[in-house]
């Protein structure tokens, strides 16, 4: 099977035969700042040690452990140690993980679905990673059974029940808020609109939504924008177009927000996902 990867040596965008799964091989002492995914994410630490974020705090994970992320948890990352860090990551769309999980039921697994631990020392676990891995850049065209069975294999082992979301004061007023956002992420948001729609004071407001998501009003609003535009750039619009369309100020603010939750330019991330040849349609640089 054709690799068609970016050739950045510390990080790598794996072709995957899954529509709807990506996979990345990094190495890198990169610090990554607060960010969040709309994917699930499911990784292996192939070298080095990490500590990072989660949901259920501080995580450290070393050579030979399992990480994962679930959508819209905020997360970092920051080398632990000389020499970096070396891991390989599967991103999952949404879609993808709620087909699978309508048929994991079959085995006795609820339908409602997250990850639980954001680190696991578990080889056995660790071995189903790495033989999904080894079957995704070796699957041969057409067919697509090892692929499948290896995927579902892996979810089996590491999904369980969601939590329910705690009811609180001001929970309605923030997820107003929140799907205000969430509709147009480039509207020019005033703190004291969104703090209207909640029925909060500005500071209420922002103690309130750090509370409920892990980011900041503003830190949310570039996440979700940065994620749209990472979008367009898959979708083949050109680098300038997919900043002014995501609603950054410039391409150069677009970049920088890029490469500060995925470790990577945009340029190099379009390379990685549209091939050379279609790179080749960037007129600017990343």
């Amino acid at each position: 099977m054709q690799d068609n990867t970016e050739k950045d040596p510390r990080f790598r965008l794996l072709a995957h035969p899954q529509q709807g799964v990506e996979m990345v091989f990094a190495d890198t002492d990169h610090r990554f700042g607060r960010h969040t995914h709309g994917q699930f994410g499911i990784g292996l630490i192939l070298r080095g040690a990490q500590k990072s974020s989660s949901q259920s705090g501080q995580v450290q994970a070393v050579a030979g452990d399992i990480i994962t992320v679930n959508p819209e948890e905020v997360h970092d990352g920051l080398p632990l140690g000389d020499g970096g860090r070396a891991w390989q990551m599967l991103y999952l769309d949404a879609g993808v993980m709620q087909g699978l999980v309508a048929e994991l039921q079959e085995a006795g697994v609820p339908a409602r679905m997250e990850f639980q631990h954001p680190q696991r020392r578990d080889p056995p676990l660790a071995r189903l990673f790495a033989r999904h891995a080894q079957t995704a850049t070796g699957a041969l065209p057409g067919w697509t059974l090892p692929l499948d069975e290896s995927l579902l294999l892996l979810l089996k082992a590491l999904l369980r029940p969601a939590d329910p979301t705690p009811d609180g004061l001001h929970q309605s007023g923030i997820a107003r808020a929140k799907a205000w956002i969430d509709a147009q992420p480039t509207g020019a948001w005033t703190l004291a609109e969104l703090a209207r729609q909640a029925d909060l004071s500005r500071y209420q407001f922002i103690r309130h939504f750090d509370r409920a998501t892990g980011l900041t009003p503003h830190a949310y609003i570039l996440q979700k924008r940065i994620r749209l535009a990472r979008q367009m750039i898959r979708q083949g619009l050109g680098l300038g177009d997919a900043a002014a369309a995501a609603g950054f100020a410039d391409q150069s603010h677009m970049t920088r927000q890029f490469v500060r939750s995925f470790g990577l330019s945009p340029g190099t991330y379009a390379r990685g996902v549209l091939g050379p040849r279609k790179a080749l349609q960037f007129r600017s640089r990343p």
